[in-house]
């Protein structure tokens, strides 16, 4: 168990972050294992997805031991899959997410002593932190969006205490995540999309 904790901490993290993230009913789940994870039982990392993704709506009904269950129960088809190995991290567990609404992914890899990072969202590349609170903003490529972030949030007492940021293309669309010192309200959120080019502000906690 001591040797899988980290692998859990770090897939149940994943699955509340896509929760969070990216609304809708989750139809399909499919949990990727590449590298020397993959040589691992990987059941249990699976449940802890799983727990995580079914958490930010469930709350507490939702456990280890239930979260397979309650799973069938709505219908959520569940998809292992291992790869030997992953040209640029040792583990990667990858979740994709088909909802409702969409398909999403998240991918997550282990650092130093067993820090787990988000390492991508959908196709943009970054790397960071899976702990404490955080901000995360879909936006265009712009000059000026990143100001304008810190402006508004620093406008409202909200400390930023660290930025990743990732595009796919110069000028085209971009991702942005922020660890803050507080929460910040759903009439923050909502008031944030109205920063030019912001497409879309998400919290995480």
């Amino acid at each position: 168990y001591s040797l899988l904790k980290p692998y859990l901490v770090l897939a149940e993290r994943l699955g509340g972050f896509d929760a969070q993230i990216n609304p809708g009913a989750p139809e399909e789940v499919i949990v990727e294992y590449a590298g020397d994870v993959a040589k691992y039982e990987v059941a249990p990392i699976t449940i802890a997805a799983l727990k995580g993704l079914m958490s930010p709506a469930l709350g507490e009904t939702v456990n280890f031991v239930n979260a397979p269950l309650i799973a069938k129960e709505r219908g959520i088809k569940v998809v292992e899959i291992k790869t030997s190995a992953h040209e640029d991290f040792a583990s990667l567990i990858s979740l994709r997410v088909k909802k409702n609404v969409g398909q999403s992914l998240i991918a997550g890899a282990l650092f130093g002593r067993g820090e787990g990072r988000v390492v991508r969202i959908d196709h943009f590349s970054l790397e960071a932190p899976l702990e404490g609170c955080m901000l995360v903003l879909r936006n265009k490529d712009k000059p000026g969006v990143i100001g304008a972030i810190g402006a508004f949030l620093g406008s409202k007492g909200i400390n930023i205490a660290g930025m990743q940021l990732g595009r796919e293309k110069p000028g085209g669309k971009a991702i942005s995540l922020l660890h803050i010192d507080q929460q910040v309200s759903e009439s923050d959120l909502e008031e944030m999309l109205s920063i030019p080019n912001i497409i879309s502000a998400h919290q995480v906690i």
